[in-house]
């Protein structure tokens, strides 16, 4: 379904916009929808839903905390788990028990890994300068 929006914009922005349309063949609404679209605050709809409530929840820390999270390392003790499981004598013939303790540490890894991502997402879409790792 589609809404429709009324807004009075400043006539310099109303140029570069038919300017960009004229310049790609594209319609003067695809270019404005587009500029909406990219210029959104990042979405966290789209990640596996176990995953959607702890990106949510970044939408509503300030800059200092996103900026903890998107620098933030892995705790020693989690990464150490994974290689330990890993490496163990019996991999590649890893019991039912580590292999379930070896998906805990990959779901823990990821979840760590999107919020990382999420954080710098937000603080870039907030105007921040991201510089990337």
């Amino acid at each position: 379904m589609a809404e429709t929006l009324t807004l009075q914009i400043p006539d310099t922005i109303y140029r570069r916009l038919v300017d960009m349309a004229s310049a790609t063949g594209r319609p003067l609404e695809e270019i404005v929808l587009r500029v909406l679209e990219v210029g959104s605050s990042p979405t966290w709809t789209d990640v596996p839903e176990p995953f959607q409530s702890d990106l949510a929840a970044l939408d509503r820390l300030d800059n200092d905390a996103l900026w903890h999270i998107a620098y933030g390392q892995m705790p020693t003790e989690v990464s150490e788990q994974f290689e330990a499981v890993l490496e163990s004598p019996d991999h590649p013939s890893i019991t039912s028990y580590d292999q379930a303790h070896l998906d805990e540490l990959q779901t823990e890894g990821d979840r760590f890994m999107l919020r990382k991502a999420q954080s710098a997402t937000i603080l870039r879409w907030r105007g921040c300068h991201v510089p990337l790792p």
